[in-house]
């Protein structure tokens, strides 16, 4: 089973809220991930606009 992802943040969501935008609009389709710990530092997350660590998919359908 896939997990949910937000579809506008693209972070994964284990309970009923994103952490990031407190939205409920959910997908199960999504394809690639990416690890953010240090988005300070991390140059593909500037480039993508991620300031908040955690668990990210590249594409959400």
């Amino acid at each position: 089973m896939k997990k949910k992802v937000c579809r506008f943040c693209k972070i994964f969501v284990e309970g009923n809220e994103c952490p990031i935008c407190k939205g409920a609009q959910f997908s199960e389709s999504w394809n690639g991930r990416m690890t953010f710990f240090d988005t300070n530092r991390s140059f593909i997350a500037k480039q993508v606009g991620i300031h908040q660590k955690g668990e990210y998919v590249i594409k959400v359908k």
